[in-house]
């Protein structure tokens, strides 16, 4: 069932995936996995409320699982709570200092709150753990244009 789910979902058939999420849930309810993938599709289809609280349900069970610590993070951008997506981000930082995604994702949430040159330093720290992280080199590329 969470093979079909998976499957669903990278075909972009949400709706139907969520369907497979929550049968699976019923069976496994803590299944940290499952409750992501689920928290993940519910995101795709701009359940944005809803996925906060599947995150924060996968953090009850795994408080310092960092996938539920950068979805949950990103959910919160979308919503434009910076500074709550920021503290998302600063505990993976604490876990892995090394973590890119998060790296990237706090420079995001800096440059909206208006913070270029940190956002900037953020994304320049994240390409120097890895060079080719597109979403760094395409964040820092825009803030240098903004900051022109």
């Amino acid at each position: 069932m969470l093979e079909k789910a998976s499957e669903l979902s990278e075909d972009q058939k949400y709706s139907q995936a969520l369907k497979y999420y929550e049968n699976v849930l019923r069976v496994d309810p803590v299944n940290i996995t499952t409750i992501i993938d689920y928290g993940v599709t519910l995101q795709n289809l701009v359940h944005l409320k809803h996925a906060l609280e599947i995150y924060d349900m996968a953090l009850t069970i795994q408080p310092k699982n960092i996938s539920a610590l950068i979805n949950k993070g990103t959910v919160l951008h979308t919503m434009e709570k910076y500074s709550e997506a920021i503290s998302c981000y600063n505990i993976v930082l604490r876990l892995d200092e090394r973590n890119t995604m998060a790296t990237v994702c706090k420079g995001l949430s800096l440059g909206e709150m208006g913070n270029i040159k940190s956002a900037i330093k953020y994304f320049k720290k994240a390409l120097s753990i890895d060079s080719q992280f597109e979403l760094a080199q395409i964040s820092l590329s825009t803030a240098k244009k903004i900051m022109k």
